[in-house]
């Protein structure tokens, strides 16, 4: 799932050495935390946040075909 979140954000940005993803781990769920270089945070949330919603879709249906939940946290 980290690799997911890791190639998904390097295919957005242009730094791609910026990117840098956390994985806190629970019981049934994990909580990614993603951070990318200031001048691409726009690329990664997207115009009204479709970009980052488009993110956290297709993360959330990898989590729950692994019988999991996962959330995406984007740090500035």
């Amino acid at each position: 799932m980290r690799d997911l979140v890791l190639w998904l954000a390097r295919e957005l940005v242009e730094d791609k050495g910026a990117v840098t993803v956390e994985t806190i781990e629970r019981d049934r769920s994990m909580v990614f935390e993603l951070t990318v270089a200031p001048d691409d945070l726009g690329r990664v949330i997207g115009r009204g946040g479709r970009t980052a919603k488009a993110f956290r879709t297709v993360l959330d249906t990898a989590a729950r075909l692994q019988g999991r939940r996962a959330v995406l946290d984007i740090l500035d």
